[in-house]
């Protein structure tokens, strides 16, 4: 079953000269493949580790978690690896793709190496396209030179044109010759050495890719607007499912909220203002003995809880009496407390006396919920509690 699936994937991957090919293939898959012996057509190896110590006459692709060639390959090199290690000359084109690639001998051909990083100290008669974070190219190029990447070092003679987009430096070793143009773009210019020859222009791109204090301003209101908007709409939507799920137990709230008088709202209110101040600094005491410990966390989670129903509450609290005040309704829908959640979310926004007009519905429900749960909890013998 490895073998059919590792075929599958070859025939897929291979180069398009292979199809061509009147020679024979070989194929290699286990979990440690070593390829011993030549092959005189297309070889492919699959396994966690792949050694390729014999020559092979055709194109190499190889896929594992380390791929080593130790011996030449006269087509074309395939490698898929977490690392790929090239110490043999590649006559053809080489691609390789993985998170640590090595080359150390010639490439005839073209060079595609897409890592981690990349050290070439090989010499590519051919193009070169490296992306990689960090690149090293030791040897030089006969051909054109593309390098993507973070730090950028060259070293050797490049016959052709050298292209470096990074976002970290570009270093020139002494002696490095380039005969054709220098082109790179980099948040600060390139270390050239004085014994370094550019014969072609040398251009020179700032490409800062860190914002400037502008755009660190815009991407953070950005940032604070998107959160205020999660949070609205999360509130939202939690305030329209209490409120449908729940209407009873809403309403009474409300009707607490509707009968009763300017004072006894404010002690209400202060009930609740007292739950937020003195339950974490009870908890804080409770946490200071090994036995209170359990008990605080319970009260913290309790606390946690009391103060988000208090919080919706407050937003399902203005939208029903809203609803009772100007379309003189008195049963409790859904949209009631997406309303009043939308409205006191807006209040919030209102500097100053926002926060404590928000802050006002909050204790007041906190106080208002801590009172149905004792009167439900604890009923008086001459009333039944109230449902919920």
């Amino acid at each position: 079953m490895q073998r059919t699936l590792f075929i599958l994937l070859a025939l897929l991957l291979l180069p398009a000269s292979s199809y061509a090919a009147s020679t024979p293939s070989s194929f290699w898959a286990a979990r440690s493949v070593l390829v011993a012996s030549s092959s005189p057509g297309n070889a492919y190896a699959a396994g966690v580790s792949v050694v390729v110590t014999a020559p092979v006459q055709g194109d190499l692709l190889a896929f594992g978690g380390s791929v080593v060639t130790a011996a030449p390959v006269s087509g074309d090199g395939l490698l898929f690896a977490g690392s790929v290690s090239s110490r043999a000359p590649v006559r053809g084109d080489l691609r390789a793709f993985g998170g640590s690639i090595t080359i150390e001998e010639p490439v005839s051909g073209d060079l595609v190496a897409v890592g981690l990083s990349v050290n070439n100290s090989g010499r590519v008669l051919g193009n070169v396209f490296i992306i990689a974070a960090n690149t090293t190219m030791a040897n030089g190029a006969l051909g054109p030179v593309t390098i993507y990447g973070n730090n950028v070092s060259l070293a050797g003679t490049f016959a052709g044109d050298v292209t470096v987009v990074a976002w970290g430096r570009v270093v020139l070793a002494p002696g490095t010759t380039i005969n054709g143009a220098l082109t790179y773009e980099a948040p600060v210019e390139a270390i050239i050495p004085a014994s370094a020859t550019i014969r072609g222009k040398a251009t020179y791109t700032n490409a800062s890719y860190l914002p400037d204090a502008g755009t660190s301003r815009t991407l953070s209101l950005i940032s604070i607007g998107l959160f205020l908007l999660i949070r609205i709409l999360g509130a939202l939507i939690l305030a329209g499912l209490l409120a449908g799920l729940f209407p009873r137990f809403a309403e009474t709230i409300v009707n607490r909220a509707a009968q009763m008088r300017p004072n006894r709202i404010f002690l209400t209110a202060l009930l609740g203002f007292a739950v937020f101040i003195v339950t974490p600094v009870l908890s804080l005491f409770l946490a200071l003995t090994f036995v209170g410990l359990g008990l605080a966390f319970l009260i913290l989670i309790a606390y946690a809880l009391i103060a988000l129903l208090s919080l919706i509450y407050a937003g399902i609290l203005l939208g029903s009496l809203f609803a009772r005040r100007y379309l003189h309704r008195e049963v409790v829908l859904w949209h009631d407390g997406v309303l009043g959640m939308l409205a006191l979310s807006l209040v919030t926004l209102v500097p100053s006396a926002g926060f404590f007009i928000a802050f006002f519905f909050t204790a007041f429900s906190a106080g208002a919920l801590l009172l149905v749960f004792f009167n439900f909890a604890f009923p008086h013998e001459e009333q039944t509690p109230e449902l919920l």
